[in-house]
C-alpha cells in the first residue's frame, strides 16, 4: 500500500513553552503532581509540522474512516451499514477483512523520502487504533496482528527502521488504550471499572512492548475517556517510563475529557 492510499493526518504543531530547563528529577512518583513537572523536550516545542499516518484493517475497507467498524456494528449507522449490505456477503465480519489488508505496495524507504521530503520533523504511526489489530507482531494479540494475519510482516518495525537509517525525523507510535468489542474490556466495563483486566493482560502489557521494542520518541495514547485514568494505572506506567525504562523521559500532557492523559513525549539516552 502505498502512502498515498494511507489515512494520512498532517497537524500543525504550536509552542507550549518559551523555554524548557533540561535539569529533571532523579526519580518521578506516580502522581500527576510529580509526574507533571517533566519538562516538555526542546525538539518537539521548536517542530512546527508532524505527520499522523491511521493505516490498519479499516484501509482495507477503503470506506468512511478509521472507525468504520464501530460504524458498522457499535452505532449501526444506516448508511454504513447500507454499504456494507450491498458490498459484501450477508456473513462478512470484519476480521475478514484482516486477510487481504496485505501492504503489497508497502515501501518503509519510499515512506521516509516523502515524509522527510515534506518538511515535517516527526511522524507518529498508528501502531494500533480501537480495533485492535496490532502493526506489529505483538505477543498480546493473538492472531490479531500484522505478522500473523494480512502483511506477514512486522510494519512498526520496518518504518522505523527506514525513518532512522535515511531521515532526522523524530519517530513516535499511536496506542489506542481501549478496543471497541475486546471481551475482557467490555467486562471491565460492565464491573463499572473495578477490574482492570483488559488493563494488565493486554493494555500495559503493549505499552511495554512498543516502548522496548521500537523505542519511539512519541508515545500517543488514547482510547482512555470512558473509564478514569486511575483504571488504565497512566500514573505507575509513567513513572515506569521516566524512572525505570531505557529512557530518559520529556513529558506533556494534554487534556482529554477531563483525564490527563493524551500523549506522551520522551527523548531517549544516548547508548
Amino acid at each position: 500500500m502505498r502512502l498515498q492510499s494511507a489515512i494520512v493526518s498532517v497537524g500543525l504543531v504550536t509552542a507550549f513553552a518559551v523555554s524548557v530547563a533540561e535539569n529533571v528529577a532523579d526519580r518521578y512518583d506516580p502522581t500527576w503532581a510529580s509526574l507533571d513537572t517533566r519538562p516538555l523536550p526542546n525538539w518537539f516545542d521548536e517542530s512546527k509540522l508532524g505527520i499522523f499516518i491511521h493505516w490498519g484493517v479499516y484501509s482495507e475497507i477503503g470506506y468512511n474512516s478509521e472507525w468504520v467498524w464501530w460504524y458498522w456494528k457499535g452505532w449501526r449507522e444506516p448508511i454504513v451499514m447500507r454499504y456494507f449490505a450491498e458490498n459484501f456477503p450477508p456473513d462478512m465480519t470484519y476480521a475478514d477483512f484482516a486477510a487481504t489488508f496485505r501492504a503489497a505496495f508497502f515501501d518503509p524507504v519510499e515512506w521516509a523520502d516523502l515524509i522527510a521530503k515534506s518538511g515535517a520533523k516527526y511522524v507518529v504511526l498508528t501502531a494500533k487504533h480501537h480495533e485492535g489489530y496490532t502493526l506489529w507482531p505483538s505477543n498480546h494479540s493473538f492472531n490479531w496482528n500484522s505478522m500473523d494475519v494480512g502483511p506477514h510482516r512486522d510494519l512498526v518495525g520496518d518504518l522505523a527502521a527506514a525513518i532512522r537509517s535515511r531521515t532526522d525525523l523524530h519517530f513516535g507510535l499511536y496506542h489506542s488504550l481501549f478496543e471497541w468489542f475486546h471481551p475482557l474490556y467490555l467486562q471491565d466495563k460492565a464491573a463499572g471499572w473495578a477490574t482492570q483486566d483488559f488493563v494488565r493482560s493486554k493494555t500495559l502489557p503493549e505499552l511495554y512492548e512498543i516502548v522496548n521494542s521500537y523505542k519511539p520518541e512519541v508515545i500517543w495514547s488514547d482510547g482512555d475517556w470512558e473509564a478514569p485514568f486511575t483504571y488504565w494505572n497512566s500514573t505507575e506506567f509513567l513513572a515506569w517510563l521516566y524512572n525505570d525504562s531505557y529512557v530518559n523521559a520529556y513529558f506533556h500532557g494534554l487534556s482529554f475529557r477531563g483525564e490527563k492523559i493524551v500523549f506522551f513525549i520522551v527523548k531517549w539516552k544516548a547508548g
